[in-house]
């Protein structure tokens, strides 16, 4: 039987926190989830052919398969696939860091020279990004920059 929580948090995932709410009674069971990590990502798009090409021929990312309406394309160790646009995806419909869900995805980069290299291909390719700017809370350098769908992405020192 677990004790009355009062503004409790809680190891959930080694190395993260949950912060559990203010609730008498309470009664949960904290599962124990372990996993080595993420094992893919989904990627919603507009238009799915200038998707495949952004990831796969500008970004060049390695794509490891292909059907119809999925590319899925390998970032170091995480698949990632990409899909096309769904019969309820609304006209116009655009990534917004600002709603609920996803805010953007960060890449490990592992040297400055990797860093800067992709600095200028982004901006040789028209690629919106920031350049490379100093992350004050991480102490790390990164560069974030948009997809087609203006789905956000970092470049970020590990």
């Amino acid at each position: 039987m677990l004790p009355s929580l009062a503004a409790r948090t809680v190891n959930f995932i080694p190395g993260s926190m949950i912060s559990l709410p203010l609730t008498s009674n309470l009664k949960f069971k904290i599962m124990d989830i372990r996993t080595p990590g993420i094992h893919h990502l989904a990627l919603r798009t507009t238009n799915y052919e200038r998707s495949k090409r952004f990831y796969v021929n500008t970004l060049g990312f390695k794509q490891i398969l292909e059907k119809p309406g999925l590319c899925i394309f390998q970032a170091g160790n995480t698949p990632i696939a990409i899909l096309g646009p769904d019969k309820s995806t609304s006209d116009g419909d655009r990534f917004d860091p600002y709603r609920t869900g996803l805010d953007h995805l960060a890449l490990g980069c592992e040297s400055r020279e990797d860093l800067e290299k992709v600095s200028q291909a982004l901006a040789h390719n028209g690629i919106e990004n920031t350049g490379i700017k100093h992350d004050e809370v991480l102490d790390k350098d990164y560069i974030a920059f948009k997809d087609p769908d203006r789905i956000s992405w970092e470049y970020y020192m590990v």
